[in-house]
């Protein structure tokens, strides 16, 4: 009873939050609760059936399992239930999704009493999450000649568990909700300072947007019973900065249809939009729960009478409203023609929302069930000896006879699966592809874990190269929130095959280097595919999508991801780069002259940045694939030369060892594996064998970009803008200003120098330049906080080795220690040098944070209102990013510095370096 009374107590606390009972996980607390349903006369035996009946949650969880032998109890008659009827427990199994509850299935079908075998067959043809414990049952069955085995495999190739469910309705009545207007960061439907809670799916819809916000979409449902509320971004994109699946969770617990009437707070078919449509990663999660994502252009630009776009005093073109989606206003998605109404007036085509297999999503409920569903009907199909039947829809293949092929349509076509043999595809074909590398990160882990769960999955994909769990996103504060939540996460993924950065035994220290920068090493391959649970995944090797916890937990079980071959747009350079300057101005110039070019569109959104940097190790490239996230591209290739590349790989070697020297390396030996990938792509390029991936010379592009180094005269800052009259261009990465803008008087509140933008150079960078400002100035003092996170702890021992960490420390005012982490976040800051953890820290946002009202000048990519700093009472925070020069001059002077301060700050200095290549990097 004492687990039993626990889960009473804490339901008491919860009630007090507003809360139900938080969903059964455990097999401990359903047992009690199983043990009190059969004590007929129990006290709390009705509770505990509701509890049983309606709030365990499914999967794999050591609950489900537990649920699925008693209800085979029930099924056998070994138990009797009057309130669960052996009918009753088949369809609790049917929405179990998988495990233990499709091993009670196969044994009861595959037995020797026929009527509940039939019954047991029944459930299974509708059942989707089969693995190859599952499958082999089934094989072994039918080649023994059971007629049970062979009908459910023969429903499985038909794809009866798709062929029979509803048809998705020919409309789609809405009542719209605009959510914000201008660019809606994930960030508003799921705070990063609230990513403790994601994973109670109740208890963190509460922090979706805002409470009014919340009192406003039920209202609309009051007055709109029969309608769905459709969240927008007016005036901008929805879904930019992350791909949070806990930001659609949130809107489908506000908006959408509930999965399972015997699974609390699952929700699915959300409806969102903007009027720039929404971003490819936050699109793909909305497919994830067949949801539906409208690109509504309803401000367009306004044209004069020549054709062109008229624009405003600050260059930009003036839009006008094409039809008006205010709050409140009803509107229909017509499915059947592909339209968006008024009333009987067509407002605008929504084909792209209603693509062959975005139907499939929509009709399936989500898009896990089609890619298992997919793979279920090929099995079954080849045991049986027979082809498939067309059921799916067929992938688009799209191929142009002697059109070359750009880097990611090379790598598409190396890794795709299920396509034409011998079929070149291009841009805009639909492709499964196989996952070579797999990241999770800690604020999404346990999300990550909760899909693994109810996919039914228990180990990693076998085709899958390497997959890393993160620790670096709770890594500032070891408060009671991390310390409940991240060793269990640990050790879950530890189990599932994962190197974790934490030691679930304790053995090796614990590691919180910032995801991205590990995902970049253990990329051994530039021709690999690599998914990641955060947006910022975008490697310097290989190719990386940045993805949900969701999509995470697909590659992981399944080693597979499926998705259009994007376009992409080509990034070179020309010129010379001035010698007082540092490479993150170049990558900001990218972002400006690409403006500049197209007349403020951005040509990145959606497409993949083909960026040929070729003399830049990946560390140093990392820079500028990192910041593509903020470009609002879908993902970046670098195209590097052939030397460059092999050196590339043998730093990668050198930090995978350092990982197997410290003990992280699992039964399976990933690491090992990884460390003779890389000798076998080192040996190719070496040999001539194969060089280092290039597009082909008559590759086609949606767009090219030449970067002119030489235009590029003095540092450049991403400025929020937070002033800015027209509120869809405050938060946005489009505004970059030159140093010269703020007059060297703008006043610097706090210097954040870490997370993911910056590598070695840049710590060496910080120390060369504080022995420059002390010969010059006499001492260093600081009139502002300046924060510094290393992003690995590798650069922090390399620092170490080579004299620079000493340097940091004489001028620190405090310096992490492992063995004494912080045990709350850092509210006040003094004005001195931070020498903080290895991880994300104010970057994130869900620990650190700068004061509020705080003006912020950072290495970091975050600027999103509320992230990196909080508004206060009297002024809005902002956070302004630049180069690392830049931001420890700022933290020097108390303010921006003025060009010719700045020169003389960077004197003699090694600032990171680029020439553009030698050669064209094309085959």
């Amino acid at each position: 009873m004492n687990t039993y009374n626990d889960y009473i107590k804490e339901i008491e606390e919860r009630k007090i939050q507003g809360l139900h009972p938080k969903p059964i996980d455990g097999a401990e607390l359903l047992s009690e609760i199983i043990a009190q349903i059969k004590d007929l006369d129990n006290e709390y035996r009705e509770d505990s059936l509701n509890f049983f009946i309606y709030n365990t949650i499914p999967g794999t969880t050591s609950a489900a399992g537990e649920k699925a032998k008693f209800l085979k109890e029930i099924i056998l008659g070994e138990s009797v239930v009057k309130e669960i009827t052996p009918a009753f427990a088949f369809e609790l199994l049917s929405h179990m999704k998988g495990g233990p509850s499709i091993e009670v299935l196969l044994d009861l079908a595959l037995g020797n009493d026929v009527a509940i075998a039939k019954e047991a067959a029944k459930v299974l043809k509708t059942q989707v999450y089969l693995y190859e414990a599952d499958t082999n049952s089934l094989v072994e069955a039918f080649k023994n000649n059971n007629e049970i085995a062979k009908e459910i495999l023969e429903s499985y190739a038909r794809a009866e568990f798709f062929t029979k469910l509803p048809e998705v309705a020919d409309e789609i009545k809405v009542v719209t909700y605009i959510a914000g207007e201008g660019d809606i960061s994930t960030d508003l439907l799921s705070p990063g300072n609230q990513a403790h809670s994601r994973s109670d799916r109740e208890l963190h819809g509460k922090c979706m947007i805002s409470p009014q916000a919340q009192e406003e979409i039920k209202a609309l449902q009051a007055q709109h019973p029969d309608k769905s509320v459709m969240l927008i971004a007016e005036k901008g994109t929805m879904g930019v900065g992350s791909s949070r699946m806990s930001g659609v969770n949130n809107v489908a617990l506000w908006t959408g249809k509930q999965a399972s009437p015997y699974v609390p707070f699952v929700n699915f078919a959300p409806i969102v939009a903007g009027t720039n449509g929404i971003s490819p990663i936050f699109l793909t999660t909305v497919d994830v729960t067949g949801g539906i994502g409208l690109d509504l252009k309803n401000w367009v630009k306004k044209l004069d009478e020549n054709g062109d776009p008229v624009r405003n005093e600050s260059g930009d073109p003036i839009l006008e409203e094409a039809y008006s989606v205010a709050t409140g206003t009803v509107l229909t998605i017509n499915i059947k023609e592909k339209k968006l109404y008024n009333g009987d007036k067509e407002l605008i085509d929504i084909s792209k929302a209603f693509t062959p297999q975005k139907m499939e999503f929509i009709k399936a409920g989500g898009s896990y069930a089609i890619v298992f569903g997919k793979k279920l009907q090929t099995f079954a199909a080849k045991v049986l000896g027979i082809d498939p039947p067309l059921v799916f829809a067929p992938s688009k293949e799209i191929s142009h006879e002697g059109q070359g092929l750009t880097a990611v349509e090379k790598i598409f076509n190396r890794n795709a699966v299920g396509t034409t043999p011998g079929k070149v595809l291009h841009a805009g074909s639909d492709v499964r592809v196989e996952v070579n590398i797999v990241g999770s990160q800690d604020t999404t882990g346990l999300m990550t874990a909760q899909e693994l769960e109810s996919m039914a999955a228990t180990v990693i994909s076998p085709i899958v190269d390497g997959a890393y769990q993160s620790g670096c996103h709770t890594a500032s504060v070891w408060d009671k929130k991390a310390q409940a939540n991240i060793p269990k996460l640990m050790k879950f993924m530890n189990d599932f095959g994962l190197i974790t950065a934490r030691d679930p035994k304790g053995v090796y220290h614990s590691m919180t280097d910032v995801i991205h920068k590990v995902l970049n090493d253990i990329t051994v391959n530039e021709w690999a595919i690599i998914i990641g649970g955060d947006s910022h995944t975008r490697m310097s090797k290989g190719v990386a999508f940045g993805a949900d916890s969701g999509t995470v937990a697909l590659a992981l079980a399944t080693g597979e991801a499926s998705m259009p071959i994007p376009e992409s747009v080509k990034v070179t350079f020309k010129g010379d780069m001035k010698g007082y300057m540092d490479f993150r101005d170049v990558v900001h110039a990218t972002q400006a002259q690409m403006l500049q070019k197209f007349g403020g569109e951005n040509v990145f959104q959606g497409k993949i940045i083909e960026v040929h940097l070729g003399t830049l190790n990946a560390d140093q490239a990392f820079t500028f694939t990192d910041w593509t996230a903020e470009m609002k591209a879908k993902a970046s290739i670098c195209i590097s030369e052939d030397d460059t590349l092999i050196e590339s790989l043998e730093i990668a070697k050198s930090r995978i060892q350092i990982m197997i020297d410290k003990g992280m390396d699992n039964a399976t030996q990933v690491l090992k594996g990884l460390i003779n990938i890389a000798d076998k792509r080192i040996a190719e390029i070496k040999s001539g064998e194969k060089p280092a991936l290039t597009p082909d010379a008559n590759a086609k592009y949606f767009a090219e970009v030449v970067v002119d180094l030489d235009q590029i005269a003095e540092p450049m800052i991403a400025d929020p803008d937070v002033n800015n009259i027209d509120v869809s261009k405050r938060y946005t990465h489009d505004t970059i200003r030159p140093l010269s803008f703020y007059g060297g008087d703008k006043k610097v509140d706090l210097g954040f120098i870490g997370s993911c933008m910056v590598h070695k150079g840049d710590m060496k960078i910080l120390a060369q330049m504080l022995k420059n400002i002390e010969d010059q100035k006499g001492k260093v003092e600081f009139l502002a906080p300046l924060v510094v996170a290393p992003p690995t702890y590798n650069i922090v021992d390399e620092l170490k080795a080579e004299g620079d960490w000493e340097v940091l420390q004489k001028y620190s005012g405090f310096e992490f220690d492992d063995n004494v982490p912080k045990a709350a976040a850092r509210t006040e800051y003094e004005n001195m040098l931070y020498l903080e953890r290895p991880g994300c820290n104010l970057c994130m946002g869900n620990q650190e944070k700068a004061s509020k009202g705080d003006t912020v000048i950072a290495t970091s990519t975050r600027l999103f209102q509320g992230r990196v700093v909080e508004d206060s009472a009297s002024k809005k925070g902002e956070s302004l990013l630049s180069s690392t020069p830049v931001v420890v001059l700022s933290t020097i002077l108390g303010r921006t510095p003025t060009i010719e301060e700045y020169k003389t700050a960077v004197e003699g200095i090694n600032l990171t370096k680029f020439a553009p290549p030698h050669k064209l990097l094309i085959k």
